[in-house]
């Protein structure tokens, strides 16, 4: 990324079931204290978009991890896009966002190496579909994604690491990050 470029970061397992817990203010001034500007968070499952030089990637997230750890004894997994990245990720949407709720990006930490499509194929209800797209697993699921037994092992079929967003939220990630 480019000097004071715009990112988003997905926190993967605070402020869940009570667990975990870090108010999303405390969080802007961690992030605000690793030098990064214009920190804006939505909703308390740890969505943020900001901006900072980050020369790697995969680095200043450990390292907010870490601060985080510090600061509250737990070290949740956070995964840092670019501009670019989540722009991809929608233009590469190949299912209809009419109802946010049903249609979800599964963000992957690496890219896959061995990725078992068979499995999730043969846990799929009739109503679900799904397709992988580089280190994007999208997942239609009008039913919900709460008892899918396709959604529950996503990250296991994987292979890798994976935060997952629905569509409302990637919208309006997409919509603080334009003015950025």
């Amino acid at each position: 990324m480019r000097t004071k470029e715009p990112a988003i970061a997905l926190f993967r397992g605070i402020n869940v079931g009570g667990h975990n817990l870090l108010p999303m203010k405390e969080l802007v001034i961690m992030l605000e204290e690793l030098g990064c500007e214009a920190v804006k968070t939505y909703i308390q499952s740890g969505n943020v978009v900001f901006q900072r030089e980050i020369s790697d990637v995969k680095e200043f997230a450990e390292r907010i991890c870490a601060t985080i750890n510090k600061a509250k004894g737990f070290a949740p997994k956070a995964l840092l896009l670019s501009r670019q990245e989540l722009e991809e990720a929608i233009s590469n949407n190949p299912f209809d966002s009419g109802n946010g709720k049903n249609l979800h990006f599964y963000f992957l930490e690496d890219n896959p190496t061995q990725p078992n499509l068979e499995k999730l194929e043969s846990l799929k209800r009739e109503s679900e579909a799904f397709e992988l797209k580089g280190r994007i697993f999208y997942l239609f699921a009008p039913e919900g994604i709460g008892r899918s037994k396709l959604a529950a092992n996503v990250e296991k079929c994987m292979g890798v690491p994976v935060t997952a967003r629905n569509w409302n939220t990637i919208s309006k990630l997409k919509a603080m990050i334009d003015p950025l």
